[in-house]
């Protein structure tokens, strides 16, 4: 194994208390692991790799990380949800629910997906993918397959299939019931139990098991009661998202007779290993309270909510409660700087002005927030003996102005590919923003052509089955029929 160093003209270390600036700094690590962060190293050194005017930091860690070709976007200025086919209809599920994509495709999208975090300076992912085009749930040997390509390209991942015992579907008159299926939720825990099992802590640690149950309105008592029971056994962290709608909140209060966050805290599932996905709709104080005394993380995501108008009430507030907060992506890009700039003007718009969330408050979340949400000390930070999992980000280029402060310029005009260079467990993972091993245009072509397939699939899922094509607006009308019958793909986004 070569000792290689990196040097650039800004570089985040931390001091065992914070993040820290170096100017001119320097970071040298041997195999996965760091051996010295600052200026000057005295040691010898097998390779020195020279950035030049860039920021060399920690990885990002994304613990909501789109792992799919994402749905959510069909979703914007397309009208109801239940009119668009997204979620079920009654019709579709009587007919009986079925995939979307063939069993290649669905593991294309990861490969897809893990690249596109890879490019946007994510170094650790928790990936989440939509339910409503599968047939149920994922399965122990789609992600046996997904932990493949994870190691291959390199990411570290916290895996898991996801698994459910309902489904919310749209009755035809427009309200909202609920499919169950207790049977199939066990089955889908008991295969995600094996798969920690099997894969935490494989191929040289890159891959960490985690429990991945849904949503909380799709999720029987027993299934929730039982995975906080293994949880417990295998240390393992579960992410549940949880008071991320009105009608979520409105329909756990009138199964479970409780607030979303205080059902959870009845089950045991508000402890140091749960990671909670998105809390905006909570019951006050007292359910703030119940998180920080439990020690869960809160997963925010900010882009995708405000997409629709809606938002955190304070991350400033929370935070100063003991809150601690993780950063996830969520939906398309796959780009957490833009969550991070758009999350602190979104914060300062809730709070009134700008003094209870800073720059740093985002960037540590996206950091060292989400360390802590994985039990870590080991990423999220450059430090001695810390795993050597590294971007580099270019401070050269025109849209980011004149340098003034490099996580500032980064945070007010960057975005995800302006990351040149990644290294994942003290592997090149990206060099010269060429994720290793990955045919962009053909990754590119591939996931055109799969997710037009995926549009069409909503056709199925609406009332009525109305064609495909026009359940989706254009921004503006085209000006006449000429795209009326041709595919998405004909229109080649590399020509």
């Amino acid at each position: 194994m070569k000792r290689i160093g990196l040097r650039a003209s800004c570089l985040v270390g931390f001091d065992g208390m914070q993040h820290v600036l170096w100017r001119d700094g320097e970071v040298v690590f041997h195999g996965s692991r760091i051996e010295f962060v600052g200026r000057g190293y005295p040691g010898s050194v097998d390779q020195w790799i020279d950035y030049g005017n860039a920021l060399i930091g920690p990885g990002f860690i994304d613990l909501d990380a789109l792992g799919d070709l994402d749905s959510t976007v069909l979703t914007l200025d397309n009208g109801d949800e239940r009119d668009m086919g997204r979620m079920w209809s009654q019709q579709y599920l009587s007919e009986g629910s079925r995939e979307s994509y063939s069993p290649e495709e669905e593991v294309f999208k990861y490969r897809y997906a893990f690249t596109q975090l890879i490019r946007n300076g994510i170094t650790t992912a928790m990936p989440i993918t939509s339910m409503y085009y599968r047939e149920w749930a994922e399965t122990y040997d789609e992600f046996a397959a997904v932990a493949g390509v994870a190691a291959e390209l390199g990411l570290r991942t916290y895996l898991g299939p996801c698994y459910m015992s309902g489904m919310s579907y749209w009755r035809a008159d427009g309200t909202l019931a609920h499919h169950w299926d207790e049977n199939r939720g066990m089955a889908g825990l008991e295969a995600a139990e094996q798969f920690f099992k099997d894969f935490d802590g494989s191929h040289q640690d890159l891959i960490r098991g985690a429990l991945l149950p849904d949503r909380i309105q799709t999720c029987t008592p027993a299934l929730l009661q039982r995975t906080a029971a293994l949880s417990r056994e295998l240390n393992a962290p579960m992410r549940l998202h949880c008071c991320q709608g009105q009608g979520e909140v409105a329909m756990v209060e009138q199964l479970r007779g409780a607030s979303p966050l205080s059902w959870l805290q009845q089950l045991g599932l508000l402890t140091p290993r749960s990671l909670l996905p998105h809390g905006i709709y909570t019951r006050g104080d007292d359910d703030l309270q119940r998180l920080v005394d439990g020690g869960a993380s809160l997963v925010h995501c900010p882009v995708v909510f405000a997409r629709d108008g809606e938002a955190l009430d304070s991350f400033g507030r929370y935070r100063a409660k003991g809150m601690n907060f993780a950063l996830g992506t969520d939906t398309w890009p796959a780009d957490l700087l833009d969550n991070m700039r758009q999350g602190l003007n979104i914060a300062r718009l809730m709070e009134g002005g700008n003094e209870l969330t800073s720059t740093l408050d985002m960037y540590n979340a996206a950091t060292l927030g989400g360390a802590k949400a994985l039990g870590r000390d080991d990423i999220g930070r450059l430090a001695p003996g810390c795993k050597a999992d590294i971007t580099v980000f270019n401070l050269r280029g025109l849209h980011l102005g004149p340098l003034f402060d490099p996580l500032k310029n980064l945070l007010l005009a960057g975005r995800g590919d302006d990351c040149i260079a990644s290294y994942i467990d003290g592997r090149c993972v990206m060099h010269d923003g060429q994720v290793q091993g990955v045919d962009y245009t053909a990754l590119q072509r591939q996931a055109q052509r799969q997710f037009e397939k995926l549009m069409r699939s909503h056709s199925d899922r609406a009332f009525g089955q109305p064609d495909w094509k026009t359940l989706f607006r254009p921004a503006i009308p085209f000006a006449d029929d000429y795209s009326a019958d041709a595919p998405l793909s004909a229109i080649d986004p590399l020509l």
